[in-house]
């Protein structure tokens, strides 16, 4: 089980995931708390975008998917429904699939279309250098840092959007400071997003971001709790996933996602039976 480690690509593979998928999981917990689960597959999308029409015009640099993904997740943070009939949701969606037909328009132009669609969904993160390591080490340890030293605030404004009644936003933060936390939060998932796009491709990432959060979620109401369980599932589906890849020869993306979808059905599975046990003993 252990055997992968022999090799360098492997523990790169390993270390970066580890590094990605503890910041998306607990950015998750956020995110699902709020309710604005398509967001990371539209901010995903749109970076993924930026790195069509970067592939398109010639370019290599990494300039044009980070404009495009903070330009989205400016635009994102403004949005407001004032119409009780329309959710955010349905909004982000749209932004989502117009950005998915965009992608594909522009990567059906490059020399390496097909490729280049599967690399962009399930990104290729056996192919990542120790460089490229300690550079996202540095990148998402800074977010790391930012929602550490200001956590009370973030999950202040999570809480707000939990409310029913809004009752966080109301004595938490006045109007021009919601907007100002909000926008932080959306820049910090924007960037977080398109530098781990770029390395494990956008359904990983979404993967990631929602499934172990959703896991922790499941499995307990203890705020601190939900974190450390979204950790921990996180970690489980990155190992188990690498050595199944490795094991059996499949795509790495595709295998981290398979495994953490099979961590989800078992707390599923997990959260039904306590609920009957629960109910019964109610009966009783």
């Amino acid at each position: 089980m252990f055997e992968m480690f022999k090799l360098d690509f492997m523990q790169n593979a390993f270390i970066i995931s580890v590094i990605v998928g503890l910041v998306l999981a607990y950015l998750g917990v956020h995110v699902v708390g709020r309710g604005i689960v398509f967001v990371d597959l539209a901010l995903g999308q749109i970076s993924s975008l930026g790195v069509a029409v970067a592939a398109f015009v010639g370019a290599t640099a990494s300039t044009i998917p980070i404009v495009f993904t903070l330009v989205g997740a400016f635009l994102l943070s403004l949005i407001h429904i004032k119409d009780k009939r329309l959710k955010l949701e349905a909004i982000i969606g749209i932004i989502y699939a117009i950005a998915s037909a965009l992608t594909v328009m522009f990567i059906s132009k490059t020399p390496h279309g097909d490729s280049d669609i599967q690399e962009v969904l399930f990104g290729n993160i056996l192919s990542v250098d120790m460089e490229t390591v300690k550079t996202m080490g540095m990148i998402f340890g800074s977010i790391a840092l930012l929602h550490l030293l200001f956590y009370k605030r973030f999950f202040a404004l999570t809480e707000s959007f939990e409310s029913v009644e809004s009752t966080g936003f109301q004595t938490t933060f006045t109007k021009t400071m919601f907007r100002f936390w909000n926008f932080l939060f959306y820049i910090s998932i924007g960037l977080t997003i398109v530098f781990a796009v770029k390395i494990n491709g956008v359904i990983p990432v979404f993967s990631f971001l929602i499934i172990p959060s959703v896991c922790a979620i499941m499995l307990s109401k203890n705020k601190l709790v939900v974190v450390i369980l979204a950790f921990a599932i996180s970690i489980l589906g990155i190992f188990f996933g690498l050595n199944l890849s490795y094991q059996k020869d499949f795509p790495a993306g595709s295998s981290l996602v398979t495994v953490l979808g099979a961590i989800f059905l078992f707390v599923a599975l997990i959260s039904i039976v306590k609920t009957l046990v629960v109910k019964e003993k109610r009966g009783l």
